[in-house]
């Protein structure tokens, strides 16, 4: 799924640093950026690619130029805060020069765009702060339009200085809701928009050059990407589910570099000496190697220190939690190990389905991510991490936990690695293919299933709007088996395929310096010959949608390729679910209406939809507070549904993730993900269902499952 920039993110971005922030970042000057050597001939090499190779390559001309500008521009300033009309009107002239700029390799156009968004951002943020020492009046009739991405450009600085003072009386008016004084408030907002500008200043000229290209790469579809080096490490990263390092988790948080998590089983937690809270001052590469000082630096650069070759020496300088700046510190010497980042890591639990006297044991199987290690795969390593070989061991073991039926959760699954979705499939269904791919000279190839299936009983997929790519072509390939129960929403709607180009390795570089296209190469389709491009796997039980088409997923991007079908597969389905799931649909249906959590639910999407068309808020402060009363009410309310069983009530404290007490923090995303899931259980519900229909009715089974012996199902 491709990476969408921002400005509010590009003011949060971390970005590569070297230098420290100073307490007052509105003293310092704007550096002025310039393309790095190699910047232009990456951007070069990409459009050799783009313009030649790429699934539906289209010609680096006048016309690509005018969507690149466009783009580029959204990229810094979507919500049109930033620049003025005059601003925009000073480069309208590069509109169709980009495509020369890049084929003369010659980016100083794209580079004066970005020098001129951080000049007005640190501009916009100084003038935030100077409204701090002014009253609000909280008893007007004015509104804040705070979705401004369809909205004109501001013609003057005097109608920007508008939006800016409403939207800094909006800050002010949420920390007041929430209890804030004012001598709190002005603390808090003076202290938030200088971190904003300190983050302007530390902005280099990789950053100006990952959205510029990645602006031209989105052009052509919007799934092909650039990923500079750091960004390339960091999606190797997340395909193999590893590192090399200290086993910490780390948050910015105040210029300092926060300890926000130890890993279990890590080097830091095995030390006992680092704790969540430290912070981070310095780091040197071994006991008497030189003490970087990383105070005020950006978070991906810190890491890049901390991280290191296996069983390699790193040492800390940390400033431990709830000391003072002017605290003791102390040195850490940690040895660096192979981290497995196991909250993306596959995993399995068992709900229990109480229907009268009888308990039916639902196996679940959340996979966040298809992962596999590329590298150890390739290199031939027998042990190396993927995604099926682990949801292989959790199915045995589930099927020594003697489960009735299998729920494989892809919800929010935004695909991985194509392979896997195959090899993934094989462990449900005989032998034979799972997808196709045509390329762009319009040759067709069919992945086929390669593995012995290991789980041969009841079995369903739980989906929803942020299941994509890989998700989608194995729920898209149990449906047209015929070989389980798709559940949820309508998926993404990505059928196509990307591909990895290394450009380091073409322009024979030693040294990651040009980074890797993330390209679009080919479009899948199912083996019924349709394709899940804008439609998704539509599911076979569907429950309320939370977001539209329109606003999320494939149908919602303005270039995404159009849908099409090719012949068929040649595949035997293995069950007839036509005459199960109407009886599914009815007992869902009468579940629901008497599931005053799952009706609950329904009630916040409704509601939740709602307040999405909406792009402004009041800023009168008793219409605010009706609005919140009107809420805590209804919560209330539904107590008394519930017997008295308190519901948290969860009220806006006008904080940003970083401005809030750390511990505090991680107490509520424990709640958070410990809270009922309606839904998972829902889909528990119906998987109990099918197993009672097929244990009740041998011809129902044998329609489900023809040619095989009912034992996992009666058993």
């Amino acid at each position: 799924m491709n990476k969408r920039m921002l400005w509010l993110s590009i003011a949060f971005a971390t970005a590569t640093i070297t230098q420290a922030a100073t307490p007052d970042a509105a003293k310092l000057p704007t550096p002025l950026l310039q393309p790095l050597p190699q910047e232009p001939q990456a951007a070069y090499l990409a459009a050799g690619y783009l313009t030649h190779s790429h699934y539906k390559a289209v010609p680096l001309d006048d016309a690509m130029s005018e969507k690149i500008f466009d783009r580029y521009l959204k990229s810094l300033d979507a919500d049109k805060l930033i620049f003025t009309q005059a601003d925009v009107d000073q480069f309208a002239s590069a509109r169709d020069h980009l495509d020369d700029a890049i084929f003369n390799r010659d980016l100083h156009i794209p580079f004066l765009m970005f020098n001129l968004y951080e000049e007005r951002l640190t501009e916009r943020f100084t003038y935030a702060r100077s409204l701090l020492k002014q009253k609000f009046d909280f008893t007007q009739k004015e509104s804040y339009q705070y979705q401004r991405d369809k909205a004109s450009w501001p013609k003057s600085e005097d109608e920007m200085h508008e939006l800016w003072r409403k939207r800094v009386k909006n800050d002010w008016l949420r920390l007041k809701l929430a209890g804030n004084d004012e001598k709190n408030i002005v603390a808090t907002l003076d202290k938030r928009y200088e971190n904003y500008m300190a983050r302007v200043h530390k902005l280099k000229s990789e950053d100006a050059f990952q959205i510029f290209l990645e602006a031209y790469a989105q052009s052509t579809d919007p799934h092909t990407d650039y990923f500079g080096p750091r960004a390339s490490e960091e999606f190797d990263i997340s395909m193999k589910l590893s590192l090399i390092g200290i086993g910490a988790v780390l948050q910015e948080r105040d210029e300092y570099i926060t300890i926000r998590e130890v890993v279990p089983g890590g080097p830091a937690a095995l030390s006992g000496k680092l704790k969540v809270g430290d912070r981070i001052v310095g780091v040197a590469q071994g006991e008497k190697a030189p003490m970087a000082d990383v105070l005020g630096w950006r978070l991906d650069d810190t890491v890049a220190l901390i991280r290191g070759a296996m069983d390699s020496t790193v040492v800390l300088d940390v400033l431990p939690e709830g000391a003072g700046p002017d605290g003791k510190h102390k040195l850490i010497s940690l040895v660096r190990k192979k981290i497995v980042l196991e909250q993306q890591v596959a995993k399995d639990s068992v709900i229990e389905v109480k229907e009268g006297n009888t308990t039916r044991r639902i196996g679940v199987i959340s996979l966040p991510i298809f992962y596999t290690d590329f590298t150890g795969r390739q290199q031939g390593d027998k042990d190396y991490r993927s995604a099926t070989r682990d949801v292989a061991n959790l199915l045995a073991q589930l099927k020594k936990d003697k489960v009735d039926s299998v729920l494989i959760d892809l919800r929010n699954n935004g695909g991985g690695a194509l392979d896997e979705a195959v090899e993934l499939t094989g462990l449900f269904i005989d032998k034979g293919p799972v997808v196709q791919e045509r390329f762009s000279q319009g040759q067709v190839r069919v992945e086929n299933s390669r593995n012995t299936p290991v789980w041969d009983g009841p079995l369903g997929v739980l989906i929803n709007r942020g299941s994509a790519s890989a998700s989608e072509i194995f729920a898209a390939a149990i449906q047209d088996y015929g070989r389980g129960v798709i559940i949820g929403e309508p998926s993404f709607g990505k059928g196509t395929v990307q591909s990895l180009l290394d450009l380091d390795r073409i322009a024979h570089s030693d040294q990651p310096k040009f980074g890797e296209l993330k390209m679009t190469t080919a479009q899948f389709f199912r083996i019924n010959g349709g394709t899940t491009q804008l439609r998704g796997v539509t599911p076979d039980i569907s429950f309320p949608t939370s977001v539209g088409s329109a606003d999320f997923g494939e149908s919602s991007f303005d270039n995404a390729l159009p849908w099409t079908q090719i012949k068929p597969a040649d595949y035997t389905v293995e069950g007839d679910l036509s005459e199960l799931l109407p009886m599914l649909q009815v007992r869902h249906d009468q579940r629901v209406k008497s599931d005053k959590d799952f009706q609950y639910l329904q009630e916040d999407i409704a509601e939740f939809n709602a307040l999405r068309k909406k792009t402004s808020i009041s800023l009168n402060e008793a219409e605010r507070r009706a609005e919140r009363d009107t809420q805590e009410a209804k919560i209330k309310a539904r107590e008394k549904g519930h017997g008295g069983k308190e519901e948290k009530l969860t009220r806006d404290d006008g904080l940003q993730a970083n401005e809030r007490n750390l511990e505090t923090e991680l107490a509520e995303e424990k709640a958070e993900k410990e809270a009922k899931d309606v839904l998972l259980n829902e889909a528990a519900h119906v998987m109990s269902d099918e197993v009672d229909l097929l244990k009740s009715n041998t011809r129902l089974a044998a329609r489900m499952h023809p040619g095989t012996t009912m034992q996992s199902i009666t058993k």
